[in-house]
């Protein structure tokens, strides 16, 4: 073989070879591990920072508190911090009551609704953060892990006792035990350098009409247009006050929400496999099910935004029947979005921190939406004049 044709025959084999070297093979990971979606938002609402509900159930409350801090900018009130935890704390002992009244048929539970948040200020009132943290735990986020056990230890023991009747001593002793891990809700505090109550903050600071404040939802086996009682676990007050209507109306709700600089209370399912807040960021409702794929295209990641499947009527209300869709949680959506290829995206703010992707924000697909929302709380305000007549409000 000459001397030129061998150096062609060499120059052929690293040609070939060139894609299969560890640099080649580098680009190519670096090219796989770009992102399928690039989102960019065109519309947020004013908003409060990222709160961390850590080891609790109860995004229920932070949710619609960031929600009512959000009303509260948007009204001009500024920048307030919220308690959670002084909800928190007035809501437990109703639990309680209820589910020893119920003897033990009832949920006595960390989650809720965000009526809950409303039904506690209206006759508690609210305070600020500073003045009630929650945090008497001596730990630097709350935990409620060993709280709710004694807690569940406290009624259920009420509920084995031998005697009769019931003495008035087991709910000073729940009580109790809330001011034990919670702290003792004071009577007055100080705000802008004048002591004031939590009744009082809520008329003057935050100014807040609470009866602005509503709650839909859209299951066909309810009439449209009329109150319902929303059948999940969480409503544990069974209260009947959800707004129904058609699953394109309640999307039209929010659109015309978020578009109006008013921002939205979720409640839905997030147990999805395509729901994640730490890894990919964004919740989606893929064309093709979990259960059938391969267990290749199982540990593939898209390259590209997925086609994902058409929500009807009739698939939600299946969906919470056969309990594919559940009641897992609440969030506080704030903006409206679009990936790289015009879908619907909506930005949702989370409870759990800023150590996940996106900072604590995730991005919902339309079609997520449609099929895995169970309720939303809105300002009637927000609603349009015709749906407002149709629905008495």
């Amino acid at each position: 073989m000459s001397i030129l044709r061998m150096m062609i025959v060499l120059t052929a084999i690293l040609l070939v070879s060139a894609p299969f070297t560890p640099q080649a093979a580098a680009a190519r990971e670096k090219k796989a591990d770009k992102p399928a979606y690039k989102f960019k938002t065109f519309t947020e609402v004013r908003h409060t920072p990222v709160k961390d509900q850590y080891h609790t159930g109860t995004c229920w409350c932070f949710a619609t508190i960031s929600f009512l801090e959000a009303e509260a900018l948007r009204l001009g009130r500024g920048e307030v911090d919220l308690s959670e935890m002084f909800v928190v704390r007035h809501t437990y002992p109703k639990k309680a009551l209820n589910f020893v009244q119920m003897h033990g048929n009832a949920v006595h539970q960390q989650g809720g609704q965000a009526h809950d948040v409303i039904d506690q200020m209206r006759e508690f009132g609210i305070v600020p953060e500073e003045a009630y943290s929650g945090m008497n735990i001596g730990q630097k986020r709350h935990n409620h892990g060993e709280m709710v056990a004694v807690l569940q230890g406290l009624v259920d023991a009420v509920l084995k006792r031998r005697g009769t009747r019931l003495t008035p001593r087991w709910l000073e002793a729940y009580e109790a035990v809330l001011d034990t891990y919670l702290g003792k809700v004071p009577a007055e505090f100080s705000w802008q350098g004048k002591n004031t109550t939590a009744k009082a903050f809520l008329a003057d600071a935050l100014a807040l009409d609470l009866d602005d404040y509503v709650e839909l939802t859209s299951y066909d086996h309810h009439p449209f247009y009329r109150k319902c009682r929303l059948e999940i676990p969480d409503n544990w007050t069974f209260n009947s006050d959800y707004f129904n209507l058609p699953i394109d109306e309640l999307v039209s709700v929010a659109e015309r929400a978020l578009a109006n600089g008013y921002s939205v209370v979720w409640d839905g399912d997030v147990s999805e496999r395509e729901f994640s807040t730490r890894e990919t960021g964004y919740a989606l409702v893929p064309e093709k099910d979990w259960e059938d794929k391969t267990t290749a295209e199982r540990e593939m990641k898209p390259a590209a935004p997925l086609k994902e499947k058409e929500i009807s009527q009739e698939m939600r209300t299946r969906t919470l029947r056969d309990f594919s869709t559940t009641d897992d949680h609440l969030m506080h959506i704030v903006g409206l979005a679009s990936d790289q290829t015009g879908a619907r995206f909506y930005r949702v703010k989370n409870s759990g921190g800023t150590d996940r992707k996106y900072d604590g924000y995730l991005y919902m697909s339309l079609p997520y939406f449609r099929l895995k929302t169970t309720a939303l709380m809105v300002n009637r305000n927000s609603l349009s004049a015709e749906l407002r007549a149709k629905l008495g409000i």
